[in-house]
């Protein structure tokens, strides 16, 4: 079979290794416009669950990615000022150049032929292709040329955010919220190398323009950031990597492949960044799609099997994303909670942890919770 794999991220070389690895005389090449060491955004995020279902399939890459991740079993949340931390929470980060480094070093070592700086005008230059993988991404060519045929749909979140990196170094991961004279602010950040931290600042549409932020350069807006959250980055600075503000873009297709196409990761859907799911996504769509085409030799067959397996598991964690980001759309209003409370409305944001399941997750929060409620505490 010959492979044409679009887009170089985490799904499309995941693809490209784990099905040249399991089919050493299959033809596979990987089309990327980007250099090779060249990504934006900072670090990615791995729940402990989404690890071991790596682990499952391809213990492997796990163990050689795990060395490089830095790791934590809670969370923290700050606000006006005071902390608290939810327990049994586990995370694990990597740098997301670090993470494409190293699988790309797996797809070269599988005999995947990757060419980067690849510039594709139309997709007419496929036209030998067993199968083409389209895991180019948000702006996926693949997906707009044939959207009516994919039954795509795009949306977008009413907030802003811009994603930075800072020197400082975070324990855990951490949501930090601050109110100010012109709006509120949050800052999602967490190490993921011993001396690096990503940094995402949101805040919703009546703040950023409250200050301007559509005139402002991406200097002049990291300035501003620095000073809202000066406490928290400790009098380290922030670091810019195309940090413009963007509105998160919910990308949805009906129809998983069309012909001898299909989508996956970005390409197909999104997820929230709240959740921390659009790596383990494209990375499980790949490992889906892979056990698909093993299943049925005839192309069209495999890929309506990997829509019908994939969609309904997909289509759930898309519904608890879009809950957690409509609680991060109306987070000004939830700050004025107490810190208990304003907590407990966090950890539950997206309907799939219900006291029961929390109380077992994170008994040091929980008793801390229940006990300030039954002493009529201001929680």
């Amino acid at each position: 079979m010959r492979i044409a794999v679009i887009g170089g991220g985490p799904g499309g070389l995941y693809f490209a290794y784990f099905w040249k690895k399991r089919h050493p005389e299959a033809e596979v090449e990987l089309f990327e416009q980007n250099p090779a060491g060249v990504t934006w955004g900072f670090g990615v995020v791995f729940s402990d669950q989404a690890l071991e279902f790596l682990r499952a399939d391809d213990p492997k890459t796990v163990d050689a990615i795990t060395p490089r991740m830095e790791s934590w079993k809670n969370i923290t949340l700050t606000l006006r000022g005071q902390s608290v931390e939810l327990d049994g929470v586990g995370f694990s980060s990597i740098g997301r150049l670090e993470l494409l480094t190293i699988l790309q070093a797996r797809a070269r070592a599988a005999g995947v032929v990757a060419r980067y700086d690849a510039q594709i005008t139309s997709l007419d230059q496929f036209a030998g292709y067993d199968l083409i993988v389209a895991a180019d991404g948000l702006n996926s060519l693949v997906r707009r040329a044939y959207e009516g045929d994919f039954g795509s749909s795009l949306s977008y979140s009413s907030n802003k955010f811009a994603w930075y990196g800072t020197t400082k170094r975070f324990e855990t991961l951490s949501q930090t919220f601050v109110a100010t004279e012109r709006g509120s602010f949050n800052a999602h950040h967490y190490r993921y190398a011993p001396g690096m931290s990503t940094f995402l600042v949101e805040c919703d549409r009546a703040t950023w323009e409250a200050y301007g932020f559509a005139d402002r350069s991406i200097e002049e807006s990291k300035t501003i950031c620095e000073d809202v959250f000066a406490e928290t980055l400790d009098g380290h600075k922030l670091i810019s990597n195309r940090s413009v503000w963007r509105n998160f873009p919910w990308i949805w297709n009906e129809r998983w492949w069309f012909k001898n196409m299909v989508l996956l990761g970005d390409a197909l859907h999104t997820a929230h960044f709240s959740i921390g799911s659009g790596t383990r996504l494209a990375i499980e769509d790949a490992i889906a799609l892979v056990k698909a085409l093993e299943a049925d030799a005839d192309i069209p067959s495999a890929l309506g099997r990997y829509q019908a397996a994939r969609k309904p598991i997909v289509e759930k964690l898309v519904t608890a994303a879009r809950t957690s980001a409509n609680w991060y759309e109306h987070f000004s209003e939830r700050m004025k909670l107490g810190l208990m409370d304003f907590a407990f409305s966090y950890i539950t944001r997206s309907g799939r942890i219900d006291p029961a399941r929390l109380r077992a997750m994170s008994p040091g929060f929980m008793a801390r919770y229940e006990q300030a409620k039954q002493c009529g505490e201001n929680a």
